[in-house]
């Protein structure tokens, strides 16, 4: 078929290989426009832009769709559906309606639980047990059009947002391509989602990587793990007389009681309000993440302290 592919970040380049690969014609690639990024803060291509430009395909990179214009120019490619992951932008209605199967969404959650933004870190971080892909067909309302196809996957104790990004990827792409090739046949059938059961998954706020240690031992873990790596669980400690962010990438629950946010051994085992967690993996202020043990190699850290 012919198609358009709307995608920006890494969670799409998997989608937009198995598409091409699978015999489409890709009309045009749409993603998010060049952004300053990196220390020097040069202006960089999103990694679908890269990989669309690597095979050869036409790039787009409107800020929006609001003006007539850009939206005949969508029109005119005459595409049989759009495509879409992860893209970050709004489609209003003369898009979804401008190819003649409509606009079909790869979103990282079992809908209709996890609708928004971040699905994949709000289900860690709730602990959820399991999580999945379903294959959507786009409605102006936000991620509640009907749900065409999904696959079911077991989240692990232990499992990172990042761990299960990588997993849902390719699952993702796998069940694009079956779509679509549903679809040409006229086989593809979605079902409306119950609105009732719909649970939110909103952008993540920078403040909510700060540790609350008068969380339960679990719920502390969860909120790690939901946002390791990116943003990052952080607490603040006092090293070489200035305060300084630590970055937590990975913990385990363990044993140990105490007064909330105090270090209980010199292994880096935080009480909780109940249970207490083992940080395993951290990351310094401008340095690169490593194991708890190398992190406290050299500081003075006595059991008691209590931490920020």
């Amino acid at each position: 078929m012919r198609l358009v592919f709307m995608g920006t970040p890494d969670f799409a380049v998997p989608t937009l290989r198995a598409i091409v690969a699978a015999g489409h014609d890709i009309a045009a690639v749409y993603t998010q426009p060049p952004r300053p990024a990196g220390r020097g803060m040069a202006e960089r291509k999103s990694p679908v832009h890269q990989i669309a430009e690597q095979v050869g395909l036409p790039v787009r990179t409107p800020e929006n769709f609001k003006t007539a214009e850009e939206q005949e120019r969508f029109n005119a490619l005459q595409a049989d559906a759009a495509v879409v992951v992860a893209y970050g932008l709004i489609l209003p209605r003369p898009i979804l309606a401008a190819t003649r199967n409509g606009a079909f969404n790869v979103h990282a959650s079992l809908l209709p639980r996890w609708r928004g933004a971040a699905p994949i870190n709000r289900a860690v971080m709730s602990g959820d047990s399991e999580s999945g892909v379903s294959i959507m067909r786009i409605t102006e309302g936000l991620d509640a059009g009907p749900v065409c196809l999904v696959e079911r996957i077991k989240i692990g104790s232990e499992m990172t947002a990042g761990e299960l990004h990588d997993v849902l990827a390719p699952v993702g792409a796998k069940l694009m391509v079956q779509a679509l090739a549903e679809l040409e046949h006229g086989r593809l059938t979605c079902h409306p989602q119950n609105d009732a059961a719909a649970t939110y998954a909103p952008k993540l706020d920078p403040r909510e990587g700060r540790i609350n240690w008068r969380l339960q031992a679990h719920d502390v873990h969860d909120r790690i793990r939901g946002l390791s790596p990116h943003p990052g669980a952080f607490f603040e400690l006092e090293l070489g007389g200035k305060r300084e962010r630590i970055k937590v990438l990975r913990a385990s629950m363990a044993k140990g009681i105490g007064p909330a946010g105090t270090l209980l051994d010199d292994k880096l085992t935080i009480a909780c309000a109940k249970g207490a967690v083992k940080l395993t993996e951290v990351q310094r202020a401008g340095r690169k993440s490593m194991p708890a043990g190398e992190f406290l190699r050299g500081l003075k850290l006595r059991p008691g302290i209590v931490l920020g």
